[in-house]
């Protein structure tokens, strides 16, 4: 039986000996208590590089790099397995050509029965991919981790799936203010305002699938708010369990501050343009209205002259008088919006013009108002139209009375302003005084408030208005080089702010000084030029009617013609507005052949005049026979 039982221990050592052998994925081999080689497998063979010829015998410490071999790691690792029973590690290995190797190593002492040590099961594998694998995640990871903590533009940090904060970046803490250890472990809602707490706003967050985005106010450390664009994508695992979330928030408030500002300086454009526009077409309007007008007044005052004293035709004459003088104010009011108005501007002190119409003011209001005034004791003199500024007061304090149909007050007050920064205002640097005309009225929605100084827009009923009092004032104030401003909001009445330049040192009030009358000039031969032929048949009939001989040219080049003629001529009345040759440049030209000869620009509106042409006397558009005798005295004196 004994024999029996060696015979079968000796098949079973050699299948395992063959099983070992054909292992070729691990290095199977022993070694003695002293650390030498005794056995060698195929695997270790392919691992190592070693024949068995060449390594049985050798101590296994050669496998070690040099700095382990120093650092006493080989025999380490067999004490362990001695007292422990077990050693197991990774580390680098060499192969025989000297490259190296990341590996897992299991050594195991073999005892016998009475406990004598007779060597080490020592199995070694190759773990180098999987190190390579794990060495360039690590370092992904590393890279993506200085790339995340290098952003400070955006806050880039982890929630765990109950919402708390696992990381913290810089661009976090420069963000919102808070350092890791401060904010790591809390709640994410810790960022939200108030009212997005109590609204659910971080748990709706937090319950939505698939990634979230959205702009929404958050707090700072400080207290303090900014408008963020945040980003929250869920992070799921290989099973498809929730890891957690990653969150992404921007600061986009001097972003969205720079966007609105910029959609409002395009709306204000816009808004320029368009008044630009309808200036335009308002003041083209305003002129064909006056050269219309010219014809109808010359004619009706020449009609009136040659009737008889009928009652009724006289009554007749003077309702069509009237209906013609008030397209006369209409016209104005346009010329006022299309800044064409003509405008006499001096000194004025804004207390005492107030002061002055107060009497005015307080009859047109009515009992039910009460006015009050509050200037600022050192307030500068500025630049304006006595009469136009006073109209302007008049109408925007007639237009609180009518938004306060019960009753209420309005306060007129004015006080010094400087602009610094032309860029952040639409008014040069400069002085200005700032006239508030403020009312406790209904007040405008933001839909009326954006259309309020448009030209013939009124809230008022039909016939109450023409709709071009705030556009006149507006026309007015621009035209002066300063702005109109209207504040309002429904229910809370309404303030006009009017920016005027403060007047310069030199600039003295005018003195009222009466014209004197001046009889009229007979027998001139009078030049009239007008491209309009309605205009130059009414003026040439006033013009003859007092005692003138008319000679009529429907251009500059006709009236140029007429000089070169050899006609006598003693004035010439020059329509400004015409076509290929306008009054200031036939003006010149005839005074580069009659250096003295006397001229009067007539015109429709207020156009800009250079050089001599401002010197010359000037005929406003529509006009009558008696401005005819006053312009041509004051001309040939």
């Amino acid at each position: 039986m004994s024999g029996a039982r060696t015979k079968t221990s000796s098949i079973e050592d050699s299948r395992a000996r063959l099983l070992i052998d054909a292992v070729v994925d691990y290095a199977i081999y022993m070694i003695d208590p002293d650390g030498i080689i005794t056995s060698w497998n195929a695997g270790a063979r392919r691992f190592k590089g070693y024949e068995e010829a060449e390594i049985l015998g050798q101590h296994f410490s050669r496998f070690y790099t040099e700095e382990d071999r120093l650092a006493g790691m080989p025999q380490r690792a067999l004490d362990t397995a001695i007292s422990e029973g077990r050693f197991e590690g990774e580390g680098w290995r060499v192969r025989k050509d000297g490259t190296h190797f990341w590996s897992h190593v299991v050594i195991d002492p073999i005892i016998d029965p009475s406990g004598t040590l007779l060597g080490f099961a020592k199995i070694t594998r190759d773990l180098t991919d999987r190190k390579m694998a794990e060495e360039t995640l690590k370092q992904s990871e590393q890279q993506f981790r200085l790339l995340v903590q290098s952003v400070t533009d955006y806050a880039i940090y982890m929630l765990d799936p109950s919402g708390r904060l696992t990381n913290w970046n810089v661009g976090a803490q420069r963000i919102k203010g808070y350092r890791p250890e401060e904010v790591i472990g809390q709640h994410f809602s810790m960022f939200y305002t108030p009212e997005d707490r109590e609204a659910g706003e971080p748990q709706r967050a937090a319950a939505r699938e698939g990634k979230f985005e959205n702009k929404a106010w958050r707090l700072r450390k400080d207290g303090t708010r900014f408008l963020a664009h945040v980003v929250v994508d869920p992070i799921w695992g290989e099973t498809g369990t929730l890891l957690g979330f990653a969150k992404i928030t921007r600061d986009i408030t001097e972003v969205t501050q720079a966007q609105q500002a910029l959609e409002q300086t395009r709306e204000a454009l816009f808004q320029a343009q368009k008044l630009q526009a309808i200036g335009q077409l308002s003041g083209g309007i305003a002129h064909d209205f006056n050269n219309l007008l010219t014809v109808i007044l010359g004619n009706l005052e020449i009609v009136r002259k040659r009737v008889s004293d009928d009652p009724k035709v006289i009554r007749l004459l003077d309702n069509a008088t009237q209906g013609a003088m008030r397209g006369v104010s209409l016209t104005q009011r346009m010329l006022a919006f299309a800044r064409r108005q003509e405008l006499k501007t001096e000194s004025v002190e804004i207390p005492a013009l107030v002061e002055g119409i107060t009497g005015l003011l307080r009859s047109s209001l009515g009992p039910s108002v009460k006015l009050e005034t509050c200037f600022a004791p050192d307030l500068e003199p500025v630049v304006a139209d006595v009469n136009q500024l006073e109209l302007a007061v008049l109408n925007l304090a007639t237009n609180a009375r009518d938004a306060m149909p019960n009753g209420g007050s309005i306060v007129i007050s004015a006080r010094n302003a400087e602009v610094n920064d032309p860029t952040r205002s639409s008014l040069p640097a400069g002085r200005y005084v700032r006239l508030h005309i403020t009312d406790t009225g209904e007040g405008m929605d933001s839909v009326t408030l954006a259309q309020a100084t448009d030209p013939f827009f009124t809230t008022k009923g039909v016939g109450k208005g023409t709709g071009l009092g705030l556009s006149m004032v507006h026309g007015f104030i621009a035209q002066l080089g300063g702005r109109f401003i209207l504040k309002s909001q429904k229910d809370q009445g309404t303030t006009a702010e009017l920016w005027l330049p403060v007047a310069t040192e030199g600039a003295v009030a005018r003195q009222a000084i009466e014209t004197p009358f001046l009889s009229p000039v007979p027998g001139l031969s009078v030049l009239v030029v007008d491209d309009d032929s309605l205009v130059l048949t009414s003026t040439s009939l006033l013009l003859e009617d007092l005692g003138h001989r008319v000679i009529s040219a429907a251009s500059g080049a006709q009236a140029l013609e007429a000089f070169e003629s050899g006609q006598t001529i003693d004035l010439v009345i020059t329509d400004m507005a015409m076509p290929h040759m306008n009054g200031a440049q036939l003006a010149h030209a005839i005074r580069l052949l009659k250096p003295t000869m006397p001229i009067i620009l007539a015109t429709g509106y207020a156009e800009r005049l250079e050089g001599f042409a401002t010197e010359l006397p000037r005929l406003s558009k529509p006009f009558t026979q008696l401005n005819l005798v006053e312009i041509i005295g004051q001309a040939m004196k």
